[in-house]
């Protein structure tokens, strides 16, 4: 399992009676980004909670980075887990203290304990610039920025301590479709710099169709058609995969424009 930086095997999440998971097995390799698709309620944010370690499995067998999460529990492991996976959240601007800095945020992502400012200056101001913010941006605080910026900041945030890992959950979704695009070129420029390892959740097939390698889609806990983007987007085997692409007016072919 550990040739892939994310490797699922079986994997059941219940709560009580209702399985949540049920049955997940994938891998994401190196270097590539897997996009999972499904609608509200097919599992997408559950898996992404289990592989950042907030979500427990009930049963099954997943391994990140070459660790297997069921021994990983508390602790400096469970520490050290999620420094190596990070998420980039849906909406930044609850995620983000109002009253902190972006540099205050960022320099306590590097350090939680000692994360002062003055200590991380260079640092900070250098992963703003990756994200195509000016460094001075670090002393401003997050009303002053637009919704694209904020995102900018939260992607900023989560590889400012260089994961191994990245889940982006929803990440365009309240966006604009012109400010989506260039948060997608900025994610496909990051990705191709450090040759990250990505998963790309979303309910916009077109959106994933740019960004993914490969594609999973998931119905009621289920995986019911995984492979490679082109060849799921342009000949699905499963009729859920084909219903979501018949109802997305984007599809199959579609892709944003900046």
């Amino acid at each position: 399992m550990s040739e892939s930086m994310v490797a699922i095997d079986d994997l059941r999440v219940a709560y009580g009676s209702v399985a949540v998971l049920d049955g997940v097995s994938l891998s994401v390799p190196h270097g590539r980004t897997l996009g999972v698709v499904g609608e509200s309620g097919s599992g997408k944010s559950t898996l992404a909670k289990v592989l950042v370690g907030v979500a427990a499995p009930t049963s099954g067998r997943v391994e990140v980075d070459g660790t297997d999460l069921s021994r990983v529990h508390r602790g400096r492991a469970m520490y050290a887990h999620r420094r190596r996976v990070q998420m980039v959240p849906q909406d930044p601007y609850s995620s983000l203290s109002p009253r902190r800095t972006i540099g205050q945020t960022l320099a306590e992502a590097i350090d939680p304990r000692r994360g002062r400012v003055s200590r991380f200056e260079e640092r900070i101001a250098r992963e703003l610039e990756r994200v195509g913010l000016s460094g001075d941006m670090m002393h401003r605080y997050p009303h002053e920025f637009s919704g694209g910026q904020r995102q900018r900041v939260a992607i900023a945030r989560s590889l400012i301590i260089d994961p191994a890992f990245v889940i982006a959950d929803e990440i365009t979704s309240a966006l604009d479709v012109s400010v989506q695009a260039q948060i997608l070129d900025l994610l496909a420029a990051i990705k191709a710099e450090r040759n990250l390892t990505m998963m790309f959740i979303s309910h916009n097939l077109a959106v994933v169709q740019r960004v993914s390698d490969d594609v999973a889609v998931m119905h009621r806990g289920r995986i019911v058609e995984a492979g490679p983007v082109e060849q799921v987007y342009t000949d699905p085997q499963h009729w859920y995969t084909r219903r979501l692409l018949e109802a997305d007016p984007g599809s199959p072919g579609f892709r944003l424009v900046a």
